[in-house]
């Protein structure tokens, strides 16, 4: 199976969900481990931080992804699109969502939608550059 065709944003957007509507009582901001750092400092890590990292790593995914040409390149977008739609609509409509971490993971899908499609449109240029040459080397 390929995952040329699904945003691989929706499974931050489904955790988030699942968490939210299923397990009302769970904070985000609560500590889920704590790390002795050399400096003397304590590094602390929440489930918002947690999700927000597994968002932006999800991200590279997803620009490596609009490298690609072709149908399925657009489909991955135009779901994409549809994501982020969706999370502002859900941003804006419920309150379970309407949170600091929500918002973050809400411009993270919309910097997915924008880059995907500049990443796409500048290979398929440099696609249509090099075939509008014809293969003959400049003399």
């Amino acid at each position: 199976m390929s995952l040329l065709g699904f945003p691989l944003l929706l499974i931050t957007f489904a955790v988030y969900n699942i968490v939210a509507f299923l397990m009302p009582g769970v904070a985000w901001t609560g500590t889920l481990f704590s790390v002795h750092m050399v400096s003397g400092a304590d590094w602390t890590m929440s489930a918002s931080d947690l999700l927000i990292t597994l968002a932006i790593l999800l991200l590279a995914g997803e620009v490596v992804k609009s490298t690609r040409i072709g149908v399925r390149t657009i489909v991955d977008h135009s779901l994409s699109l549809v994501l982020f739609l969706a999370m502002l609509v859900e941003f804006l409509l419920v309150k379970a969502t309407a949170t600091g971490t929500f918002f973050v993971l809400m411009v993270i899908s919309f910097v997915d939608v924008i880059a995907g499609f500049a990443v796409t449109l500048r290979s398929a240029q440099r696609d249509l550059t090099v075939e509008g040459v014809g293969g003959h080397l400049p003399t």
